[in-house]
C-alpha cells in the first residue's frame, strides 16, 4: 500500500470540511468539532477500507480513472436522473398507459471490476432502473419501461462509464436479453 503523504491527508482533510460546513450552515465552535471529529473518523474508516482488497481483479486500477472526466460524468449522470425522473411521474400520473416492465441481461466488456460497479450503481440510480444482479461480466437490470432501458442496451451509459478509464471508443454491451411484461395500470 502506498503511504500516504501530507499533503494527500489535508487536501483530504480540507476538501471533507468544506463540505461539511457548507451542508451544515452552522459556525460555531459545536458544529465544526462535530465537523472535525466526523472528517477524522471517515478519513480513518477509508484509510482501513483501502488496505482490503473487495475485488479479485483490484489492481489499484482506480489511478486509471481520468480524473476530468469524472467530473463530466458527474454532470452527465445528474442531467440522465432528472430526465429520467420526469419519465417516471409522467408513467405514474398516467394510469392509463401501460407499463411494459422488463427485465434486461447483458453482457459487458469493461476494464475492471470498479467500472462495472460504477455502471451498476448509476443504473439503479437512474429512476426506473434497478441492477439486481451482477455476476461476472453478466448484468441483469430490471426497467419501468422501455425507454428506462433504452440508455443502457444503446451503450450510451456503458460507453460514459468506459470512458472514465479510456480513452479508446468501442461497443461495450452484447449479448442483449429482454423478457417484457405488459402491465395495464387500474
Amino acid at each position: 500500500m502506498n503511504k500516504l503523504s501530507l499533503y494527500s491527508l489535508s487536501l483530504s482533510f480540507i476538501s471533507l470540511m468544506l463540505f461539511w460546513v457548507v451542508m451544515s450552515g452552522f459556525f460555531d465552535a459545536v458544529h465544526l468539532t462535530m465537523g472535525v471529529l466526523s472528517v477524522a473518523g471517515v478519513m480513518a474508516i477509508n484509510h482501513k477500507l483501502k488496505v482490503h482488497r473487495f475485488f479479485s481483479d483490484d489492481m489499484n486500477d482506480l489511478k486509471e480513472l481520468r480524473y476530468f472526466r469524472a467530473v463530466y460524468y458527474f454532470f452527465w449522470m445528474i442531467y440522465q436522473i432528472v430526465v429520467a425522473g420526469f419519465h417516471v411521474v409522467k408513467v405514474i400520473f398516467s394510469p392509463k398507459l401501460p407499463t411494459k416492465l422488463s427485465i434486461v441481461r447483458f453482457k459487458v466488456d469493461l476494464p475492471s471490476s470498479h467500472a462495472k460497479m460504477i455502471l451498476g450503481n448509476s443504473i439503479t440510480l437512474t429512476p426506473g432502473t434497478l441492477t439486481v444482479d451482477i455476476e461476472g461480466d453478466y448484468f441483469l437490470v430490471h426497467a419501468l419501461d422501455d425507454s428506462s432501458y433504452k440508455g443502457i442496451i444503446s451503450d450510451e451509459m456503458p460507453r460514459e462509464v468506459l470512458k472514465l478509464f479510456q480513452k479508446e471508443e468501442r461497443p461495450v454491451i452484447s449479448d442483449v436479453k429482454i423478457t417484457t411484461k405488459e402491465y395495464i395500470h387500474t
